[in-house]
């Protein structure tokens, strides 16, 4: 994965949060890409966020990194997103809502831009307050995506993904898919209280599994609508794995055995390591969003 060393990055799209103090309050699962492990653990164990740590009880420090090194301060060039995490997140939103725009206007309509915020620990959203357990996670009450990159490490780590820039980019393509879902209307139908292999809740997560492969197909074609260059220049076929591997690695029977012993397909809410793979593959494949259909 390999970005124009000399393309201008965009550090509006992205907030830079680390570092502040977050109010406590009640935790929410916002439709993260593995959020609901915690969810998965209250079914098994009748456990609410409290004791899951995924709420806060008061104000807090919640970050170690210093003003001279938020994004706005040090990611400039496609060649700082070649060699930093954070960089590489804003490169990859930037090249997300590129694509997305450009998509929605050859389809006559007008795509709404979403902000992604960096945080630790935890952070405060218009869905509630969170903390780093729930993993990266979309709020449409505010439209943005909220990461923190340690997240990244834990994936590679906790759930056995072999990681990757590509890796990083995937789950950063996926909750964006969120976003165009909830531009679309479609989002509230994974909000029916309904878990299992069917439900609406797992379709949703794979439509937007397919999103973010619809994207990684135009990655290499889609250019910066102000400067008109290409911002992502290179896509092996080694990142296509990474992706494909990082989605295998949230699916939830790979989860389940992992963290219970068991897989229980009833209580699915994002999908089977098999099912990720083959939506993103679709998305990938076809560059057509219109080929996302899961709810058919």
């Amino acid at each position: 994965m390999q970005f124009d060393d000399n393309a201008d990055l965009d550090t509006s799209e992205v907030e830079d949060s680390r570092g502040g103090r977050i109010p406590g309050g009640g935790a929410t699962i916002g439709g993260g890409i593995i959020g609901f492990v915690a969810l998965v653990l209250g079914l098994f164990f009748g456990v609410g966020p409290e004791q899951l740590g995924l709420s806060d009880g008061g104000d807090q420090p919640a970050a170690t990194s210093s003003p001279a090194t938020r994004v706005d301060q040090v990611c400039r060039k496609g060649s700082d997103a070649n060699t930093r995490d954070d960089c590489r997140i804003v490169a990859v939103v930037n090249s997300v809502q590129d694509y997305w725009r450009s998509e929605y206007e050859r389809r006559g309509g007008t795509y709404g831009t979403a902000s992604t915020e960096l945080f630790t620990q935890r952070v405060g959203t218009a869905c509630g307050t969170a903390t780093s357990a729930v993993g990266p996670f979309y709020c449409p009450g505010d439209r943005q995506v909220y990461l923190d990159l340690d997240f990244f490490e834990e994936l590679r780590t906790k759930f056995g993904a072999s990681g990757g820039p590509f890796a990083q980019a995937y789950v950063v393509a996926h909750e964006y898919g969120h976003h165009v879902q909830n531009l679309m209307g479609t989002l509230g139908r994974a909000q029916d209280g309904r878990t299992g292999a069917d439900s609406n809740a797992v379709r949703v997560e794979l439509q937007a599994d397919c999103y973010a492969g619809v994207w990684a197909r135009h990655a290499t074609t889609t250019p910066d609508e102000k400067t008109g260059r290409l911002l992502l220049t290179k896509l092996t076929d080694q990142d296509i794995r990474d992706g494909l591997d990082a989605a295998a690695a949230v699916g939830d029977d790979r989860i389940q055995e992992r963290f219970q012993g068991r897989v229980t397909p009833e209580s699915w809410t994002h999908g089977s390591a098999a099912q990720r793979q083959q939506w993103f593959h679709r998305g990938y494949e076809t560059g057509d969003m219109a080929r996302c259909d899961t709810f058919r």
